[in-house]
């Protein structure tokens, strides 16, 4: 099909995403993400489970911090991860982050939701 994006969002990727609609406390507006969801999934369902990066920190303890010097500076906010539509939310890929900064938010994910 014409326009159809071949870009599917791959776990560890960071992509921009429109969060609005959001409520409460949810960030919103367009920002950065960080992907936690497989491209296999994503590609399938057209949703993927992201958290959004802010540039302001805090010093939260769910707050995993993106390493210098890279296209996205601030930490991801792994407290507010949710599920999206992509493709509804126009991600666009801006870089994939070490797997040091996936496995720190995985991590504090896990702990989040006593997975260990």
């Amino acid at each position: 099909m014409v326009g159809e994006p071949t870009y599917v969002p791959e776990r560890g990727h960071l992509v921009w995403l429109t969060f609005t609609p959001h409520a409460g406390h949810e960030q919103g507006g367009r920002r950065p993400a960080l992907v936690l969801t497989p491209a296999s999934y994503n590609g399938l369902t057209g949703l993927m489970i992201a958290a959004p990066v802010i540039s302001r920190i805090k010093g939260y303890p769910f707050e995993v911090a993106l390493l210098e010097g890279g296209a996205v500076r601030g930490v991801v906010l792994r407290d507010h991860a949710r599920s999206l539509d992509w493709r509804a939310r126009r991600a666009e890929f801006v870089m994939a982050v070490p797997e040091a900064v996936l496995e720190e938010a995985g991590g504090k994910l896990a702990a989040l939701l006593q997975l260990s």
